[in-house]
């Protein structure tokens, strides 16, 4: 009977004890990975930022103000094509701009102005897609860093092993789930960064549908007679 109350008293202990063995720092374990963490790191702060910074600017980039439209509208159906030129110029989005170069080719052939209008879209484009790359380029570096460093790791451990003659499953198990933190952290990062980059290329190709239907308005109007 005694026995069974020390038992009881003790089990609560032990499970406490055991509690507090298993409580995990990450940080401390994320440096376990090894060298290539810190690299692994460092791209996931770059993707951080280039992630916000791409995003602000092809949020505003994007922004198509109707109003600007409608006015801009209202003066090429008038012919008062200097206003709505000065109209362009103090607006300052892709939109007014690729405007401006149809407006200032008017009176030439339509594939004139097609063709400026176009050029010009295309320079707006890449300004959208700048810095772009390096998100892709992290989505296929992070992971393969990653595995780099686990490889690296399992070859240390093994001739650790082969000079020690010490070969343990606690060596093993130690050693690998080190190794295996580096391999985790690239491939957190490379998802990251690959979720972040097809998502700004998603509001990039929005942008471009919107863009072509307003230029074929644009279009349009050109055709219409002056009042």
């Amino acid at each position: 009977m005694l026995s069974t109350i020390l038992l009881q008293a003790q089990a609560p202990a032990d499970s406490t004890a055991l509690g507090a063995e298993l409580s995990i720092n990450y940080f401390e374990l994320l440096l376990k990975g090894g060298f290539v963490v810190y690299p692994i790191l460092f791209l996931l702060l770059v993707t951080f930022y280039l992630t916000a910074e791409r995003f602000l600017f092809i949020r505003n980039a994007s922004n198509i103000d109707f109003s600007f439209l409608r006015s801009l509208k209202d003066n090429v159906l008038r012919g008062d094509l200097r206003t709505a030129i000065a109209l362009c110029k103090s607006t300052n989005l892709p939109i007014s701009r690729i405007l401006e170069k149809g407006l200032t080719r008017i009176g030439r052939p339509i594939k004139d102005i097609e063709s400026a209008m176009e050029i010009q879209s295309n320079l707006e484009m890449s300004k959208m897609e700048r810095n772009m790359g390096y998100l892709g380029l992290i989505a296929g570096v992070a992971p393969t860093l990653g595995f780099v460093g686990t490889i690296s790791g399992i070859i240390r451990i093994f001739y650790e092993i082969s000079a020690t003659g010490n070969f343990t499953i606690e060596t093993i198990s130690n050693g690998l789930y080190e190794k295996m933190i580096a391999s985790f952290s690239g491939l957190v990062v490379g998802l990251i960064a690959y979720a972040a980059y097809h998502t700004l290329n998603m509001m990039i190709d929005k942008f471009s549908i919107n863009l072509q239907a307003t230029v074929m308005d644009f279009l349009d109007t050109l055709n219409e007679p002056v009042s």
